[in-house]
């Protein structure tokens, strides 16, 4: 009798997860429960999945509101009938269409809320009567209660989740808890009755239970939660689909292998029978037509994530990780015991991925493809941000509230009750979102499962999250965006341009055997380069004296910081730099684990012990590894799985304390190790990046500034660009474009640099210098571009507008001088060409003192860095100190002192709870240092932002690279604007 369940979908109204909705239900003798969530259907699948899972009869629906005003509410009968629900709210979401207060629904029935004057009901129309209304009804006539059913809705438990729920509703409407109004929130009677109870209550009025019942016993949702919901087939036949696949893995193997690789030919035959078996054909002709597609426009992609595990996925160039170089499992990315699909993560540049994306959706059809919503929820901070809001605290009370719980200042009333709150509203779905890359490719339309949202990224979504979307049997393919790919791309393209050179940026087995890269590799000198320049990337490189793709590999899995906490990273650094000493716990575990030197690095790592020591075959192995890093909670299978592994070691001979102990260690490990296919996409990039960081240094920096994105901020790019040879000119208008550029070796950086410099000037400067030539005079350009005063003084301050061979100052004047009221409206007219050759009054002025630091101050305001003058130019000492990061090697043990430029730091929190940090600065000759500062040190010498800082401390090394343990930090002053002295 329930036709009105509110979840916690009910975004900021609802109070209920579908799990606690269908407890009460069954706690209230229930046999059936309409889930009917307001203006979404984000939450129905799961809702029906739990309802089957306890043997209750899910009815599934909307309820319609405009403006906090309920409209109606819509039931379905079918399948039919969720479509028709979610199409209309999916129409008005996306293009939209008014919702009509009566809609025309074929499947569904339709509850009007009490009051709405209608008299020709039709035969699936209803009127809703909660119990407190029963009053109202006695004088309505008998014919009027043929069309009557019970509405008693269910939005809350008790009145603390009558308490949360008008919260929520002060949240959403950015109110006062005190300025909500009735119509903002539910009623207090909004709570599950107990089914006799409301029968009872009903008791008078037979036709009216009767309707309800016959609504509820009209309704049959059906759904099959195994059965796989991407488009079925590519072809229009499974079959035509496996045979085209087979063809085009073939065709792709000449390419990748040769014709005659027999390891090749035997795991290729293996995996598409097993593709095939699992109707995944048409998962990877869809994945294989996008990159055709990309390719064909000359777009860069890298595959990565399990699905380079697949030599299918390698033939089709899906991916460029060679799954048999580095011993990957093709059960790793899918196996008929997977229980969940796998995906496939394709990363374009940033530039490009819309373009991707519109292919896809062109492709498939609109009604077939959507982009997979992601749910953000009420966590921590923002909590307590938003219930001090509602409260109307102070923004100093919140802040004492978040950062110091156990002040005294907050034991009052209000705070109590924000933090009881806090704990109830902790997790609840707060805004609907985008996934990162997920896209969904249908058989059925979309709205089958759900109704569409049109986000800020203007492509239809789904209001359920990858978690839902894999419960149901979607496979969604991840189509990402990075910045690494966009600067390989624009490396390749510079080169050409600024060179004459064309690279093959697939080229990647070349990359990975030359000597020169590999010995660039080794230094660590890999600023700009996509997952290897970060400093404790660039420190485990010169630990591990990196050079080769495989010991690439490992580094990117070890660095992730579960594998790093855990000690695994310092473990096999120190086995990598002793492998004689190394002892095996078995024979097996050698042989398996050789490469790593005996330590579990990858998750495929799990696979090969389960499978070779522990007698699993390959797919179990891999549901045990899915257990035990959390992503599957199948403890029966578990259980069974654990016998086999020690049934498995007792028949073959292995002692019980080894076998316990590889299983420890698998325990131990799974639950954050990382994905070797991941780590070796990961490799491939860097390797591109490198082979660009090494023969074109000077391209490849711009190409990174161009890019943003990367670990560092732009002046670390622009110094290692100078340190390649650049010549790094500020921003000129007869030189520079909106990105910064480069010819021959002259780099200048470009006016996306300047702060506060309008698009559309930009536009106008570059388009008139092709059109009519470069500017010749500040009135010339004035003349041309109709730029303002404001604009003018950016221009001139940054020294823009050098060619005129005049100085700032002058330029100013003149800028002032000429922007009088009748110049500025005569100058203004539609860019009178005219007014080119026009002569203009000259103007002399007195000679001005001149300070170089001027400039320096000017370009830290305008572009946030300085190329003039290094920042040591501007220290008011005059002292320097001799020592270099290229000598602290020669110093481990002692006591130095040394001067350098603040790049970053990462703050980390010890085992006992205090702060320490990890800095990176830069020295004289622009070449990188680091240092510890431990928690005493930090706290008598904190760091305090940009600048350079005098240093003194303790030189150590680990595996022979140094790094400083800071005994005395201080930021050194520099010399002030003279324009202000």
């Amino acid at each position: 009798m329930i036709l009105n369940a509110h979840s916690y979908y009910s975004l900021r109204y609802g109070v209920l997860s579908n799990e606690d909705l269908i407890q009460s239900a069954i706690a209230n003798n229930y046999d059936a429960i309409a889930i009917t969530d307001i203006n979404n259907s984000a939450g129905v699948l799961e809702f029906v999945k739990l309802a089957f899972e306890k043997n209750i009869k899910p009815l599934v629906g909307m309820e319609f509101r405009h403006e906090n005003e309920l409209w109606f509410i819509a039931i379905a009968i079918n399948n039919e009938g969720f479509k028709e629900i979610n199409d209309l709210q999916t129409n008005y979401n996306i293009y939209q269409r008014t919702i009509e207060r009566r809609p025309n629904f074929n499947n569904s029935f339709v509850i009007y809320p009490y009051g709405i004057p209608y008299s020709d009901l039709k035969e699936n129309e209803y009127i809703g009567i909660k119990p407190s209304q029963l009053n109202k009804i006695k004088t309505d006539k008998k014919v009027l209660h043929q069309k009557y059913c019970i509405l008693q809705s269910y939005t809350y438990n008790d009145y603390q989740g009558y308490e949360a729920h008008k919260k929520l509703r002060a949240v959403d409407e950015n109110l006062l808890l005190s300025q909500l109004q009735k119509h903002h929130y539910a009623g207090t009677d909004e709570y599950i009755i107990p089914s006799k109870k409301l029968l009872q209550l009903f008791e008078d009025y037979p036709t009216i239970i009767h309707n309800t019942k016959y609504i509820i016993d009209n309704c049959h949702f059906k759904f099959d939660f195994k059965e796989i919901k991407n488009k079925r087939t590519y072809t229009g036949n499974a079959y035509d689909d496996k045979l085209l696949l087979e063809k085009l893995t073939y065709d792709g193997m000449k390419y990748r292998y040769g014709k005659k690789n027999k390891i090749a030919l035997e795991r290729i035959s293996k995996e598409l029978e097993i593709i095939d078996a699992l109707g995944f054909s048409a998962y990877f002709l869809i994945t294989w037509d996008i990159i055709r597609y990309s390719l064909g426009r000359g777009f860069y992609h890298v595959g990565r994530g399990s699905g380079a595990n697949s030599v299918v996925a390698y033939c089709l160039r899906i991916t460029d990780v060679c799954p048999i170089e580095l011993d990957l499992y093709f059960e790793r990315f899918l196996n008929p015991k997977r229980k969940s699909p796998p995906d496939f993560d394709i990363d374009y540049s940033w530039r490009e991925r819309d373009e991707v994306h519109e292919y896809i959706f062109k492709r498939y059809g609109r009604e077939h493809t959507a982009l997979l919503g992601a749910m953000s929820t009420f966590k921590d901070r923002s909590i307590l941000r938003e219930m001090g809001k509602v409260y109307g605290l102070p923004k100093g009370d919140i802040d004492r509230l978040i950062e110091q719980p156990n002040s005294p200042l907050n034991n009052n009333a209000i705070c109590h009750d924000i933090l009881k709150h806090y704990n109830e509203i902790k997790d609840y779905p707060n805004v609907r979102t985008i996934h990162a890359g997920g896209v969904l490719v249908s058989e059925l339309p979309l709205t089958y499962y759900c109704a569409l949202d049109l986000p800020p990224k203007s492509l239809p979504t789904s209001q359920f999250d990858m978690y839902l979307a894999e419960d149901i049997g979607f496979e969604k393919l991840d189509i990402l965006s990075q910045r690494g790919i966009g600067h390989i791309k624009d490396s390749a393209e510079l080169v050409y341009k600024n060179k004459g050179i064309k690279v093959d940026i697939h080229d990647v087995n070349t990359f990975k055997n030359d000597k020169a890269i590999k010995a660039q590799l080794k230094t660590g000198d890999t600023i700009g380069c996509f997952y290897v320049e970060s400093p404790a990337m660039r420190g485990l490189l010169k630990k591990l004296h990196c050079e080769d793709y495989l010991t690439l590999v490992a580094a990117s899995s070890i660095i992730r910081p579960g594998v790093a906490s855990s000690g695994m990273m310092k473990e096999y650094i120190s086995r990598f730099h002793n492998q004689k000493n190394i002892t095996y716990l078995h024979p097996i575990m050698e042989d398996q684990l050789k490469e790593t030197f005996g330590v579990m690095v990858y998750q495929e790592d799990v696979l090969k012990v389960g499978h070779y020591f522990g007698g699993l075959d390959l797919a179990d192995a891999d549901v045990l590894r899915r257990m035990m890093s959390g992503k599957s909670r199948n403890i029966k299978h578990l259980e069974e799985i654990t016998d086999k592994y020690f049934a498995h070691c007792e028949k073959v001979g292995h002692p019980l304390s080894v076998a316990k102990e590889v299983w420890r260690q698998i325990e131990s490990f799974a639950g954050y190790s990382f994905s070797k296919a991941h780590s070796a996409s990961y490799a491939v990039e860097s390797f591109q990046s490198l082979h660009f960081k090494t023969y074109y240094p000077k391209e490849f920096m711009v190409a990174v500034i161009n890019n943003f994105g990367g670990f560092y901020n732009t002046k670390v790019y622009v110094n290692e660009a100078r340190k390649a040879g650049a010549i790094i000119h500020l921003p000129c208008v007869n030189n520079s474009n909106y990105l910064t550029t480069i010819k021959g070796d002259d780099v200048y950086l470009g006016f996306i640099h300047i702060e506060k410099l309008k698009q559309a000037l930009v536009d106008t400067i570059e388009k008139e210098r092709e059109q009519n030539g470069l500017f010749t005079s500040l009135e010339n350009l004035m003349q041309r571009t109709g730029a303002t005063l404001d604009q003018l003084k950016i221009l001139i301050r940054i020294d823009a507008l050098r060619f005129t061979q005049k100085s700032k100052r002058d330029l100013l004047w003149e800028a002032h001088l000429f922007y009088t009221k009748e110049n500025t409206a005569r100058n203004m007219k539609a860019n009178n060409l005219a007014l080119f050759n026009e002569p203009l009054e000259e103007w002399t002025f007195p000679a001005f003192e001149y300070n170089p630091i001027e400039d320096a101050y000017d370009e830290f305001e305008i572009l946030g860095f300085t190329t003039t003058m290094s920042e040591f130019s501007l220290l008011q000492t005059k002292t320097r100190l001799p020592l270099r990061a290229k000598n602290l090697i020669n110093h481990v043990g002692k006591t130095i002192r040394i001067m350098g430029i603040y790049v970053t730091r990462k703050m980390v929190r010890t085992k006992r709870g205090d702060i320490m940090a990890f800095g990176t600065f830069l020295d004289e000759d622009g070449d990188f240092f680091d240092t510890v500062n431990f928690p005493p040190s930090i706290e008598a010498y904190p760091f305090k932002g940009s600048g350079v800082y005098l240093i003194k401390g303790k030189v150590v090394q680990e595996f022979d690279f140094p790094s400083i343990e800071v005994q005395q930090m201080v930021k050194l002053p520099i010399m002030p604007d003279p324009r202000e002295v």
